[in-house]
């Protein structure tokens, strides 16, 4: 689990195929001396495991379902990418709840300078917009944000100097595709709501109905 507030900017080194996925060999701008193999790093919000682990330098397998659903397949050598660690229960929750699992991605439609912060316009499929709501929270590129306007294939947002400079988002141009992750409550309430029961063995949902049943209106 992780938060949306980036670490720093790390740095590709290299990237080898690996079956139908990839490993990324990344450079990265935090003291990697407390991480271990097996943790959990998020890379331009794809939650990823740690596998080597040498000075700077840590290794990752992207699998062929990561590839699929995120930017990673366009990743090069060179490339800067927004790093986040895995959360701990001790730290503060300063963005909001992200899971690091890419839902899929958007492309930036236009970049606006507002007297110092920057106005980003994202087109973005149906199927991630109907769980984005106006000061909502989403995490593109694993950054969070939140939603100034949203519509059925579209939304926006406001980046302040501060996440312009120390992310790979300030660097976005229009046309530039970025990984989405959108709410993750949001995702569980449709799914309590819409009843939905993989093996049909009971009707299921939330309607009037049933929280007038109990005692909710």
């Amino acid at each position: 689990m992780f938060t949306g507030i980036i670490e720093s900017l790390g740095t590709i080194a290299d990237i080898r195929p690996a079956g139908a996925g990839r490993r990324l060999a990344i450079r990265s701008g935090f003291d990697l001396s407390g991480s271990r193999i097996g943790d959990s790093i998020a890379v331009n919000g794809a939650c990823l495991t740690a596998v080597e682990i040498s000075g700077d330098r840590f290794e990752v397998d992207v699998s062929g379902e990561t590839v699929a659903r995120s930017t990673l397949a366009e990743a090069r050598s060179g490339d800067r990418v927004n790093l986040e660690r895995s959360l701990r229960l001790s730290d503060r929750l300063d963005g909001h709840l992200v899971s690091g699992h890419i839902d899929g991605t958007a492309r930036v439609h236009y970049k606006k300078d507002m007297g110092g912060s920057l106005v980003i316009g994202f087109r973005v499929p149906p199927e991630l917009s109907r769980y984005m709501i106006p000061k909502g929270s989403v995490a593109v590129d694993g950054i969070s944000l939140t939603i100034n306007t949203c519509s059925r294939d579209a939304f926006e947002i406001a980046v302040i100097p501060h996440t312009a400079e120390i992310t790979t988002i300030g660097r976005k141009n229009p046309g530039d595709r970025v990984n989405i992750e959108t709410d993750l409550i949001g995702k569980y309430v449709e799914k309590f709501v819409k009843g939905e029961n993989p093996d049909n063995s009971e009707p299921g949902g939330i309607d009037k109905e049933f929280l007038a049943k109990a005692g909710f209106l």
